[in-house]
């Protein structure tokens, strides 16, 4: 079990190690405290608390460099139970009517469409084609429990589908609206390499792709910043609970059959920590890098192969505030279609000179009373990366070309502008988890899966894995990491309570 079996027989006494102070890795200590456990400890790589919940100002605005929205406000939403607890919503997101509505993975947004020529598209030559992506989005998440999947990819099934129903059920219809159409389906695939996280929709297997669930509620923001969740949080913790700027070399763990403990955590600057167990918290797009050097013995082939096998891809944000709004006032999400897209495309042919094309839109910051006219600009894949190098003033310069051109008013100018750049920070190397192509529910088990694994000799429990990507279903979002902190601090709780059952039992 852990140092010495008749030593330890509660979890009081048990030193448990938890690698990352994101929400999963603080909702873990959260619990665990809560639950009598007196010896536990969060190792933070950087100099601040909750990962990839991270808020920012632009000018005297709040935003969220980070986690964006609560995805499916309701009661069995644990990121909204405690949001409301803490009294960090509008009035609005409470409402028992804001809850009940199920809106999949379709929020109704009122949208703007604007075209590469400079002209606001209407509904009838938008709809059609939103229309059917959103139904071929919806056949895609079908083929995970039946099999058979006819393509390998999501792309390569929209595309595909796309491509052969235009030519049935728009025969009639002339060429040149055809053609906005299939743009239009262009724009939608771009829309949703932001929702998945993914470079393209051609690295999203179609197998795993209906994995993922969505849970009833319209989605809402935090008015003054996601970070509130954790700042309380942090509030109810014991002092000195967390080390910060404290990165973790190598997790020393034991898989043979040993009755002594050989749990060590080795620090970058040298310090090494015994522990009974430890929790491992670090995004995926940092254990794809380094799981070989962070673990020894190596981590087991199978759980390896998953870590590759799922996907982990960029998706950034640009926040431009303007003077003044280009944009209807009921907006909430602005579309930006290029006409010479009606190939179903994902990605620009030319990173350096046209990465820009792969902004899908914009969302708009509501309500104006409080964010004034800012806009939130969405960008995925290998051109976000590339966004990323670039000097603000590029980046500016980029996108006042792209609100002109599409407008039409060649004085747009943006106030302001602030960026995200996730895949260049050195603990996340991009935004969240997708599955990949080869990808099933057992990769996601895999994940979750504590070492040493089922039917070895050594101890059990010395290494548990939590963060969004070890969800089986709410992967990429923070409910999902939040509760997969709750399942590793429960699964230790458990262990000691059926060895001590006087351990108390968690009140969350």
């Amino acid at each position: 079990m852990a140092r010495n079996m008749d030593r330890i027989v509660s979890g009081v006494d048990a030193k448990v190690v938890i690698i990352g102070c994101g929400i999963s890795g603080l909702s873990a200590a959260h619990r665990l405290s809560k639950s009598g456990f007196q010896h536990v400890r969060i190792l933070e790589s950087t100099s601040r608390s909750g990962g990839r919940i991270k808020t920012g100002r632009l000018g005297d605005k709040v935003v969220e460099i980070g986690a964006n929205w609560i995805h499916g406000p309701s009661e069995d939403n644990p990121v909204f139970c405690l949001a409301r607890q803490y009294g960090l919503l509008d009035p609005e997101a409470l409402t028992p009517e804001n809850q009940a509505i199920d809106v999949g993975a379709n929020p109704p947004w009122i949208h703007n469409v604007f075209s590469s020529s400079g002209r606001k598209l209407t509904s009838e030559e938008f709809d059609p084609a939103k229309e059917m992506f959103c139904t071929l989005l919806e056949e895609s998440s079908e083929f995970h429990s039946g099999g058979g999947e006819p393509r390998a990819s999501v792309g390569d099934f929209i595309r595909s589908e796309a491509k052969q129903q235009a030519a049935e059920k728009w025969k009639d219809v002339d060429e040149n609206t055809r053609s906005l159409r299939m743009c239009v389906i262009s724009n939608m695939m771009k829309e949703h390499c932001c929702v998945n996280g993914t470079h393209s929709m051609d690295e999203v297997g179609l197998g795993a792709y209906g994995l993922y669930k969505t849970l009833p509620g319209l989605d809402c923001t935090f008015p003054k910043g996601y970070e509130g969740l954790i700042e309380n949080l942090m509030a109810e913790l014991p002092s000195g609970l967390v080390t910060y700027n404290r990165p973790v070399r190598c997790v020393r763990w034991n898989n043979k059959d040993k009755r002594e403990n050989t749990l060590t955590v080795e620090c970058d600057d040298g310090e090494r920590i015994t522990a009974d167990h430890v929790i491992i918290t670090v995004p995926l797009g940092y254990l794809k890098k380094h799981c070989s050097a962070l673990f020894s013995p190596p981590l087991p082939l199978h759980k390896l192969h998953s870590i590759q096998r799922l996907g982990f891809g960029t998706n950034n944000k640009i926040f431009v505030e303007f003077d003044s709004p280009w944009w209807d006032a009921e907006c909430e999400v602005i579309h930006l279609v290029w006409e010479d897209e009606d190939d179903v495309v994902d990605q620009v042919p030319d990173l350096q000179r046209s990465w820009i094309k792969k902004l899908f839109g914009f969302t708009v910051l509501k309500p104006t009373e409080r964010y004034g006219h800012v806009l939130c600009g969405w960008i995925a894949g290998h051109e976000s990366e590339y966004m990323e190098t670039l000097s603000e003033q590029e980046v500016t310069q980029s996108i006042t070309q792209l609100v002109r051109r599409f407008t039409g008013n060649p004085t747009l100018t943006p106030k302001r502008i602030l960026r995200s750049q996730w895949f260049h920070d050195p603990w996340t190397g991009g935004s969240y988890t997708f599955p990949g192509k080869g990808c099933s529910a057992q990769d996601l088990e895999n994940m979750m899966e504590p070492l040493p694994t089922k039917g070895s000799q050594a101890q059990p429990l010395q290494v548990l894995f939590a963060g969004e990507a070890t969800h089986p279903c709410y992967y990429s979002t923070v409910h999902g990491a939040l509760l997969t902190g709750w399942r590793e601090a429960d699964r230790l709780i458990s262990h000691y309570s059926s060895i001590s059952p006087s351990l108390p039992k968690s009140n969350l």
